[in-house]
Parts: C-alpha cells; sequence; structure tokens
C-alpha cells in the first residue's frame, strides 16, 4: 500500500471485533512513527503502549465515567479494541532545546515564548503517521482526544510530572458493523475548495471556486 492509498482508505473505527493485539507489533507501529518530524530534534513526544482488551479497559476507566460508558451507544464497540496507544508530550523538553547555543536566538528557550506549541504540533505529526501505518497493517484505529480526565490517564500511564496528554489511540481489527459519524453529513467545502493558491480572495461561509484563467481569483461570493 502506498501513502496515497493509506490516505483513501484511512477512517475512524468506532465498533472493533474484539481480536486481541500483542504488545510486540504495537511497539513496533510506534517506533515507526516516531520517525516524524520533530522540532529541534527535540524528541519530546512519547507513546505509551496498552496491549490487548485489558490495556483498552484500563484506558477507558480512566478516561472515561461509569454514566457515559453504560450510556453511549459507542461505548461498547471501542471497548473491543485490540489495543491502545496513549500520545504524550513533554514542553520542557522543546524549552531545553531551544534554549541551547544553536537555538538560543530564536528566544524559544522560554515556554511563554512560544506562538504555537512544537510539542502538540510533533504530537500530532506521530500521531497521524501511527494511523497510516496501522491502515498498512491491515488494522483499523480510532483517535480519541484528550477533552477531559487528564490526570486521570497520565496517572494511569505514570507519566513524569509537566507531561501533557495528547491524545489517544486505539487500534484493532474493525467490527462489520459501523456507524457512520453524523459530521460527515455537515454541508462545508471540499478537498479542492480548501487549496488556497497564492492567497485568499472573498471567501462565503463555503466557497465556491471559480472556473476562470486566473488561478490566483478561484472563489467568488
Amino acid at each position: 500500500m502506498d501513502v496515497r492509498d493509506a490516505l483513501r482508505r484511512r477512517r475512524m473505527t468506532r465498533a472493533f471485533d474484539g481480536g486481541e493485539l500483542e504488545e510486540p507489533e504495537l511497539v513496533e507501529l510506534c517506533t515507526e512513527a516516531l520517525r516524524a518530524p520533530t522540532a529541534g530534534h527535540a524528541r519530546g513526544v512519547r507513546t505509551v503502549v496498552l496491549a490487548g482488551q485489558a490495556g483498552v479497559h484500563d484506558y477507558l476507566a480512566a478516561a472515561t465515567d461509569a454514566e457515559w460508558r453504560a450510556s453511549s451507544s459507542r461505548a461498547p464497540g471501542l471497548a473491543m479494541a485490540g489495543g491502545a496507544v496513549v500520545i504524550v508530550c513533554d514542553p520542557s523538553a522543546y524549552a531545553t532545546r531551544y534554549a541551547d547555543d544553536d537555538k538560543a536566538a530564536s528566544g524559544l528557550g522560554d515556554l511563554d515564548a512560544w506562538p504555537l506549541p512544537y510539542w502538540h504540533t510533533d504530537a500530532a505529526f506521530a500521531t497521524m503517521s501511527l494511523l497510516l501505518l496501522i491502515e498498512d497493517a491491515g488494522l483499523s484505529a480510532c483517535f480519541l482526544g484528550a477533552f477531559r480526565r487528564h490526570r486521570e490517564v497520565l496517572g494511569l500511564v505514570n507519566a513524569p510530572s509537566g507531561t501533557e496528554l495528547f491524545g489517544t489511540v486505539l487500534v484493532g481489527r474493525a467490527s462489520a458493523a459501523q456507524a457512520p459519524s453524523g459530521s460527515l453529513r455537515r454541508p462545508g467545502p471540499t478537498r479542492a475548495e480548501r487549496v488556497v493558491r497564492r492567497r485568499f480572495y472573498r471567501l462565503s461561509r463555503y466557497a465556491t471556486r471559480v472556473r476562470s484563467e486566473n488561478p490566483v481569483a478561484p472563489f467568488k461570493r
């Protein structure tokens, strides 16, 4: 499978078939995913492997509450994943790296000086790499954002002080029964309409591309 195929085929899977994944398989996928770019070679992203359904159970127990697990229609399908990978990042690794002599002129040795937290950017790079590798391996995945219960999840993996939770990837084999996300029914711009040539022109809420000889003005109201 090439990268284009993996991108086209990749979907978030919300129901798994219950098959277990062994720790070495998940470790290998994570090790390859960490070839992703890392600012200043700071290497501040870590992936924590929770293998098997026991690992998934432990993750869901930390990341969700009993009420959600009892009421959510998605909880049973997610609980059947074969393993979980928790993605965390260490902001201090970036402050330390950018305080080095070759980076000190950037002024980014102070975390408050960062206009964009590159530790999150690096974590996103690694996560996307992992999702594509999972697809290439013939498996399926679901990314769960870090919206709540950060401390519980960080405590589960015994993360060092100062570590930030980025999110978690559930991995396994997809169940035959999949309920598509309602988000896919939302109206909005196509992929082509989100590619801007040189600069933005007038945009409506949902821009419409104009067929024109002028490639710089591709939109109209």
